[in-house]
């Protein structure tokens, strides 16, 4: 019985990570519409400023989405796709309507924390699997979005 995938890992390290990869995932999804919603709802004086940011975010969210899910079919796993499945493994939680951008910065704020968390986990994992490309994937995700949370703690003043 083969114990490596098509691209060299062991395959109980693929099930794991994939497994890790679509919680990832499925707080990815999340996140994207809870900013979409964002955008869509900001009113107030940092309106022009805050609604640009939003869209900046959730067109990066919605890269990184796409490449999470080649990254699970890349170890030989189906990526989840429904968001009730998403609503279900997530920790973060669907935004009611928000029009205030302060609330809104900080529920990104929160869910960077989550998804900051979690990438490390799969970056743990990655590295004792190996798997040079979710280790480099999850690294840049991380680096990137430390400045994020950098830069949206400024805006609160935090």
């Amino acid at each position: 019985m083969e114990t490596t995938n098509s691209i060299g890992l062991d395959q109980n390290s693929a099930k794991q990570l994939a497994q890790n990869l679509n919680e990832l995932l499925a707080n990815y999804s999340i996140f994207y519409q809870n900013t979409r919603g964002y955008h869509w709802n900001i009113k107030g004086e940092k309106f022009f400023e805050l609604h640009l940011k939003f869209e900046e975010l959730y067109n990066d969210l919605l890269l990184k989405i796409d490449e999470i899910a080649e990254r699970i079919l890349t170890l030989g796993y189906t990526p989840e796709h429904n968001y009730s499945k998403y609503a279900l493994i997530s920790s973060i939680k669907e935004s009611g309507q928000i029009s205030e951008g302060y609330i809104a910065v900080q529920n990104i704020l929160d869910s960077f924390k989550i998804v900051i968390v979690k990438q490390r986990e799969i970056l743990n994992i990655s590295a004792n699997a190996n798997d040079e490309g979710t280790n480099a994937l999850m690294s840049d995700y991380i680096r990137f979005q430390e400045k994020l949370v950098w830069m949206y703690s400024s805006f609160l003043k935090k």
